[in-house]
């Protein structure tokens, strides 16, 4: 029996993902989140979630932060990217950020369920009507190199990177994290040296390297 996770912060369109999940996969179990700490929790509290279905845009999550949080966090899993935010430079850096898949928000029920299916099945979906653009477009070296990099991150790195990206001192990640200052400083050292940065600034440049530009947004 398959589990899926739907994240998105609007009932409305929940509901219709949950609709077209439960019609697509007769029997799979699914859950629902309205933001990114809701989908960590759910995965944390649920290893076996085999899709989550994800939306760019949601509290905790904008641009592509979300998608590298979840692929670097729990890389088993997989991902699709559900948005209205369909131009082809977006999915094109979605996919390079290890998705398996786009779906436009603005897909039918029947693309939906096709989407599900495919990346269920362990393959990769895009609607045809941007298959073609997406697949004429190079890859970013930047963003492959970024993914990569992100990719080498334990689950628990990318937690301290996370935070160091809100700006927290150590002491505060270890207060938020449940863990020993000295524990920080550790995997702080790890992030800079996997990363290929010398300092916090260079880590939070990093970061917002994922947010994408405001005319996608």
């Amino acid at each position: 029996m398959s589990t899926l996770l739907i994240a998105d912060d609007h009932p409305l369109f929940r509901t219709a993902l949950h609709q077209a999940a439960a019609e697509s996969v007769p029997g799979c179990r699914v859950r629902e989140a309205a933001d990114l700490a809701g989908v960590l929790a759910a995965l944390a509290q649920e290893p076996d979630v085999d899709l989550v279905l994800l939306d760019l845009n949601m509290p905790g999550s904008q641009g592509l932060s979300g998608l590298a949080t979840l692929r670097g966090q729990f890389p088993g899993v997989a991902v699709l990217v559900v948005s209205a935010h369909d131009e082809p430079r977006v999915v094109r850096r979605v996919l390079d950020h290890g998705a398996a898949g786009f779906i436009p928000k603005s897909a039918s029920p029947a693309e939906i369920g096709a989407a599900i299916r495919t990346v269920l099945d362990c393959g990769s979906w895009l609607p045809p009507a941007l298959a073609q653009a997406v697949a004429a477009l190079p890859s970013d070296p930047h963003d492959a190199d970024l993914a990569g990099r992100l990719a080498r991150l334990t689950e628990q790195q990318y937690r301290v990177l996370s935070l160091l990206g809100e700006g927290l001192l150590n002491k505060q990640i270890a207060d938020r994290l449940a863990i020993q200052e000295r524990t920080v400083k550790a995997h702080v050292t790890a992030i800079f040296e996997k990363l290929g940065v010398r300092n916090r600034t260079q880590a939070g440049v990093l970061l917002r390297s994922l947010q994408l530009e405001q005319s996608s947004l």
